[in-house]
């Protein structure tokens, strides 16, 4: 369900994917990622054109969470994004195929949508990509509203932060999981937690988590603990002498939070491979 975080602010905090919404300003809307699901994607199309036409599309990172709906957006504003969600929109690596990712979910999470899947011929020829793309903060002014985007690599290379100061409102994207596993087995959490305390600067009331439900500002701080002890956990292991399968067996951090809606046989999944990539950077550090 869509609810309006503060006022002309909404977004959706309770399907499978991210956090995906939009913000009403004076000339139109914005849309800040699109949701993964199909019934979902053109609900909240439908939804945001009912305040005024959508002006702009940013998507905050390039997992298929965040991008995936952007097929059911065509046609509505430009997109925009930092330069590295374009260079790996839709990528399909050896280990993931983001499509068959995508496509895996409808049946049980969103069966009004399997007729609304489109082919992955039809799908790739016309993904609605980004066409306005930038290396840094960049700022969006619509209407009565600015629009900060700010860069906050860690979780992915590209990653950005969407930022209203008139309504005191960030969202996060991936930089913030409240109360949810989070996943950072691609990540770089020093520059993970560098982005987060640049996040603390902001004058905030609201904050919509890349997963999970919307928070205040002390997430921020939350969400650094939680990146200190993934990473305190793989290093005492490793000082033990555990090898990486005993640690991902013996990691307690999996019983502090359940993994994201639709999402919970994936938990295994996120605290192995979470372990794994620390494990293997701090062998080589």
């Amino acid at each position: 369900m869509i609810r309006e975080v503060t006022d002309g602010v909404f977004a959706e905090t309770d399907v499978r994917g991210c956090n995906p919404g939009f913000v009403v300003t004076s000339e139109g809307v914005v849309v800040i990622d699109t949701p993964q699901l199909p019934t979902r994607a053109v609900e909240m199309r439908k939804a945001a054109e009912s305040h005024g036409p959508i002006v702009y599309l940013i998507n905050t990172e390039h997992h298929v969470d965040h991008i995936f709906g952007n097929y059911f957006f065509k046609g509505a504003g430009t997109v925009i994004s930092h330069d590295y969600v374009l260079q790996e929109f839709m990528t399909v690596y050896p280990e993931i195929n983001p499509y068959e990712y995508a496509k895996e979910a409808v049946p049980t999470d969103d069966p009004d949508g399997i007729g609304l899947f489109p082919d992955e011929e039809a799908y790739f020829a016309d993904m609605n990509q980004p066409t306005v793309t930038f290396s840094a903060d960049a700022t969006l002014r619509l209407g009565d509203l600015t629009f900060e985007l700010i860069a906050t690599p860690g979780h992915t290379p590209g990653q950005i932060a969407v930022y209203i100061p008139q309504k005191k409102t960030l969202f996060a994207s991936d930089n913030i999981f409240n109360g949810v596993q989070t996943w950072h087995y691609t990540s770089n959490i020093n520059q993970w937690i560098d982005s987060l305390k640049s996040l603390k600067k902001l004058d905030l009331e609201f904050i919509v988590p890349g997963h999970g439900p919307v928070c205040g500002p002390d997430r921020i701080d939350a969400q650094m603990a939680v990146l200190h002890e993934w990473q305190y956990y793989v290093a005492d292991c490793m000082a033990r002498g555990m090898s990486e399968s005993d640690c991902i067996e013996n990691c307690k951090i999996r019983d502090r939070y359940s993994v994201d809606i639709g999402q919970e046989y994936m938990l295994h999944h996120v605290i192995e491979n979470n372990v794994k990539s620390l494990y293997q950077k701090l062998a080589c550090a």
